[in-house]
């Protein structure tokens, strides 16, 4: 066992109310592309501000409703990986709050409740216009749907590019991250705002940062200890 994974179980053994922040990389292992990593094939040629941005949408809702579809197919077709399955199993010990980055329900699937899906889901969508929930098969539908309380326009249930976090949202992580007394930061670059402080108030509290990446990033300068590894490895060694 080397030096950084003893420090961090000892770190873990010492938490009775941990949040797990995960970012791209958790999802990726389970072979889900990153945003950009997802414009392949048929959408190589479009630009990501034409698919995600409210623009975008105003100007050919059913050409962004193709993509976000074919996203959630292709998420379906994935499953959880031992990264996801270690974050449900820790949460039969102490308390867990999963804050999340990712878009997919990889999470859910694995048994975790999420607290907050910081940048939306892709099984969330809702009406453009009264704002009324759709279920989650709904946002596989082809052609794009139409509400039926209202006949407006059903949007994915991301957020998009120039579009702030859901109000919410953000207002869980926040209260998670206030009453935590550990934090582990999983496959995320740390760069992305509003969603990149989070790490930061819990390291300005002095409460114990744990990250877990096969690379440095923003967040190890917050970090107590960096565990050098993806997700699928280093969780169950962390959780064991």
């Amino acid at each position: 066992m080397s030096t950084e994974l003893a420090q961090a179980r000892s770190l873990l053994a010492e938490a009775t109310r941990a949040v797990v922040f995960t970012g791209a990389g958790m999802s990726a292992e389970s072979g889900v592309p990153t945003f950009r990593d997802a414009l392949t094939g048929m959408w190589s040629t479009h630009d990501p501000a034409t698919l995600a941005s409210p623009d975008g949408w105003a100007a050919d809702p059913d050409l962004v409703w193709a993509w976000y579809a074919d996203r959630a197919a292709n998420v379906r077709e994935v499953t959880p990986n031992a990264g996801h399955r270690a974050v449900a199993a820790l949460a039969e010990r102490i308390e867990v709050q999963v804050v999340t980055q990712n878009v997919d329900d990889l999470h859910e699937r694995a048994g975790s409740d999420v607290t907050s899906h910081l940048h939306g889901s892709l099984f969330a969508p809702r009406c453009a216009d009264c704002g009324r929930r759709e279920s989650p098969d709904v946002a596989l539908a082809a052609p794009r749907p139409r509400c039926e309380l209202c006949g407006g326009s059903i949007r994915p249930g991301v957020v998009w590019f120039g579009e702030m976090l859901p109000a919410d949202a953000w207002s869980r992580a926040e209260t998670a991250v206030a009453d935590a007394d550990l934090m582990i930061v999983v496959g995320t670059t740390g760069v992305v705002y509003p969603a990149a402080e989070l790490p930061e108030r819990v390291a300005a509290r002095g409460a114990p940062v744990i990250e877990v990446n096969p690379a440095e990033s923003a967040v190890t300068r917050f970090a107590t200890v960096r565990l050098d590894g993806g997700a699928a490895q280093m969780l169950p060694a962390l959780i064991a």
